[in-house]
């Protein structure tokens, strides 16, 4: 039923609206890590490494390049771990646009519900980037101490993060906020299972720039069907 749900959401990949959220999603992700690099590189300028003085050593003349190549390598190695947190996560503010596409392709008789307001958005945004960076802080260190469980982890951790998420965005639009949880309550099992699916593809880079839209679409078709509509 799950795997249903997926290659029904999988089917609609070629939905303009599908497209049009993916594209944001990259755009504003790359900006924003541009952003943050920039942002590094002027704490780096105001650190002044050129007049950087050592007792007896003296003036260090290299420091200034070593910060900087140092700088744009954590900034590549961030951008390994990041991409996809905070690409899930500012694509979560268009998520509705997607379980739109949905409804009307596949549940043309639904009723209209009204948009999530975009501060509303904007605040579960936050929230889901926060977390989602947090936790794959904190599985880095697990993978690195349990080697061994590094995979059960990854796709565990994710599954959970993607699961709630996206079923939370597809339920909310027409159980609000507090009846959503509460199905998610009931059906966390599937959920879970249904998210673990989704974490699939991130290891598989470039098709993970896809989870977020294929995981509004997938739990849209499942909020659907455990709900009865």
């Amino acid at each position: 039923m799950i795997l249903t749900d997926f290659l029904k959401a999988l089917a609609q990949l070629a939905d303009p609206r599908f497209r049009r959220v993916l594209w944001i999603g990259i755009a504003l992700t790359v900006a924003l890590l541009t952003g943050f690099y920039a942002g590094l590189l002027w704490f780096v300028q105001w650190l002044d490494p050129a007049n950087f003085e050592l007792p007896v050593v003296g003036k260090v003349e290299w420091l200034g390049d070593l910060l900087s190549w140092g700088s744009m390598l954590f900034m590549l190695i961030l951008s390994m771990f990041l991409m996809i947190p905070v690409a899930s996560a500012i694509t979560s503010l268009f998520l509705d646009d997607v379980a739109q596409a949905v409804e009307d392709a596949h549940y043309p008789d639904l009723p209209p519900v009204p948009r999530v307001s975009f501060l509303d958005g904007l605040r579960d945004t936050l929230a889901f980037l926060a977390v989602l960076i947090l936790a794959n802080m904190l599985a880095f260190i697990l993978y690195v101490l349990l080697p061994f469980l590094a995979v059960f982890i990854f796709f565990g951790m994710n599954g959970f993060l993607l699961g709630r998420e996206y079923f939370q965005v597809a339920a909310m639009r027409r159980e609000g906020r507090e009846g959503a949880a509460a199905m998610r309550s009931r059906h966390w099992l599937q959920i879970w299972i249904a998210g673990c699916l989704m974490a699939v593809p991130l290891a598989i880079p470039l098709v993970n720039l896809l989870i977020p839209i294929l995981g509004a679409a997938t739990f849209t078709h499942l909020y659907h069907r455990i709900s009865g509509r």
